[in-house]
């Protein structure tokens, strides 16, 4: 009797809500993600709030989402989504040049950004990226975000659940409870560098690195490595004048 060949384990799929007013912008994401044997939509919604029920229904992996929609922007509809006990990771969808609400989102709790205009393969990655629980730093144009709107106010958000920390606009008072060398790891995360560049710079281990960053994101209540980058700006560690590293993919 011939043996079964062994069994090919199934490719995990990323459940994706895509969240945009246009319908032709919804129509173009379906037909890029749902080419990808590790990709689906799930569900599709035409404003904020109706993004904000169908990732309550659906319960999405990431949540595609435009900043300027009607009856409930980008913003706010980011700040609900990702209130939730097991909350899907959100990714900004920005035309960067007229969007002005990206530092809002941040705070949101924006796990990082698409750009109407990217290569279809930067799309895929960045869903990737962010639904396996990263926040999207590596393409240049999340740090010349980052390093343009932390040069602003933060707008007076409504009033988050206890349970959703966001890094305060007085951040340098929160780093009093760190190290010397998380404060050194702090700086390279805010300029951009990724855990080998930051093991390489400071002669650590990548291991070591992730476990001083593990660290950090616990001491500093923060959601993810982009609240760290906010979180190195707002307090000095990285001066705006200096702007982010260049980009290294």
């Amino acid at each position: 009797m011939t043996p079964a060949p062994p069994a090919v384990p199934a490719v995990p799929v990323v459940r994706v809500l895509l969240a945009d007013d246009q319908p032709l912008v919804r129509a173009a994401l379906e037909m890029v993600i749902t080419e990808a044997e590790d990709l689906e939509v799930v569900g599709e919604a035409g404003n904020g709030a109706e993004a904000v029920r169908l990732a309550e229904e659906l319960r999405p992996d990431v949540v595609v989402m435009d900043i300027r929609m009607p009856v409930l922007d980008g913003i706010e509809a980011t700040r609900r989504v990702t209130a939730g006990p097991s909350p899907a990771r959100v990714v900004v969808l920005t035309t960067f040049d007229e969007d002005e609400n990206v530092y809002a989102a941040l705070h949101a709790g924006a796990s990082g950004f698409l750009v109407k205009d990217m290569a279809l393969d930067d799309i895929l990655d960045a869903i990737r990226v962010v639904a396996a629980g990263e926040a999207l730093l590596s393409p240049s144009v999340t740090r010349r975000l980052i390093a343009e709107f932390t040069a602003r106010p933060a707008p007076a958000p409504a009033a988050a659940p206890a349970s959703v920390p966001s890094p305060s606009p007085s951040g340098s008072d929160r780093l009093a409870a760190i190290t010397d060398r998380e404060r050194e790891i702090l700086t390279l995360v805010g300029r951009g560098l990724a855990n080998p560049e930051i093991a390489t710079e400071l002669v650590l281990s990548p291991a070591t690195v992730k476990t001083y960053i593990t660290r950090l994101l616990t001491k500093l209540a923060a959601r993810d490595r982009v609240q760290l980058v906010i979180l190195a700006y707002e307090s000095g560690l990285v001066p705006l004048t200096a702007g982010p590293s260049p980009d290294r993919r």
